[in-house]
């Protein structure tokens, strides 16, 4: 059975035909050619899929696309900023808390999740953000301490804002 659904992806509305049985993965990198959400296990064990729905990190290969209208999803592609890197991308980078890179994009939108309602997390609090997302490539030190250095990034840029 096909449903018609309308949503916002990183801040663009978008009315679809979806079949019932399709997942939010699929919809977005088939029919929106959305690709830096990564399909893993497609069992929601692995984490290469999340996005946020709602301000919440979610495994999109558990998620239903129908039960996503009238919702709010954001991917990797809708972190950055009129074509500048979000400070989470920037520091993965600088930290190089990435190999292979396919667990990345899932990483990412944990911790934006994270910082978006915690400017200040320990190192707990980013441990346990993460803990959804598995990594084959790196003992995870690289990546807290990329999430670290973001959320310096970003209170350090709030503040010259405020001031």
């Amino acid at each position: 059975m096909k449903h018609s659904i309308s949503l916002t992806v990183n801040g663009d509305c978008v009315d679809a035909v979806v079949k019932d049985n399709l997942t939010l993965l699929d919809f977005l990198r088939d029919q929106l050619f959305l690709t830096g959400t990564k399909k893993g296990c497609e069992e929601g064990e692995c984490g290469a899929c999340t996005v946020m729905l709602d301000g919440k990190p979610v495994n999109s290969c558990c998620t239903l696309a129908v039960e996503c209208d009238g919702h709010d999803i954001i991917t990797v592609e809708g972190t950055a900023e009129n074509g500048m890197l979000h400070p989470i991308q920037k520091q993965f980078i600088e930290k190089w808390a990435m190999q292979c890179g396919y667990c990345t994009p899932g990483m990412i939108m944990s911790a934006k999740a994270l910082l978006d309602v915690n400017r200040h997390p320990t190192e707990l609090e980013i441990r346990e953000a993460i803990e959804g997302n598995l990594c084959r490539c790196t003992g995870y030190a690289k990546i807290v301490e990329a999430i670290q250095a973001a959320a310096a990034q970003m209170n350090w840029e709030e503040e010259s804002e405020n001031a």
